[in-house]
């Protein structure tokens, strides 16, 4: 990925405050360090080029092993999602679950690496969706989260 983008992705992320799209099922507390949340958006810039657009803001906070964090998201039927998540963890990256309007799990696209994890799933019904997002293993650890659709 070139860092061109990086700057605009940045941009868009301060111009959508999460707000429009999702609600947070838990609140996490505030937490993210810059360093994750450009690591995020230098992930996310790839898939910026295969068309997908970032929707909102950050959603951060602090994952803990046994305690996942729970996010609601109002996603489109037939619309592509990728959620992406990383975390200040040298233990491995954060896990990235997805459920549909009726609590049962998706099968997602699953992309780890350093840090950083994604879940790439096509919505089959409009309706509230959740993302999970827990500790992989070891201490606890800052994470932030975003994601893009097409």
């Amino acid at each position: 990925m070139t860092m061109k983008f990086l700057p605009r992705l940045i941009a868009l992320a301060l111009l959508f405050p999460a707000a429009g799209g999702a609600q947070e099922v838990e609140t996490p507390p505030p937490g993210a360090a810059p360093a994750q949340r450009a690591r995020l958006l230098e992930f996310a810039g790839a898939l910026a080029n295969d068309g997908f657009r970032l929707r909102d803001s950050f959603w951060s906070g602090r994952l803990e092993s046994g305690r996942p964090r729970r996010l609601a998201v109002n996603l489109f039927a037939g619309n592509h999602y990728w959620f992406c998540a990383a975390a200040d963890s040298p233990e491995g990256a954060p896990v990235l679950a997805v459920y549909d309007p009726r609590g049962e799990p998706l099968e997602v696209l699953a992309h780890r690496e350093a840090g950083v994890s994604a879940a790439g799933v096509t919505a089959g019904a409009t309706g509230r969706y959740i993302v999970e997002v827990k500790s992989s293993r070891g201490p606890a650890a800052d994470f932030c989260l975003v994601y893009l659709f097409k």
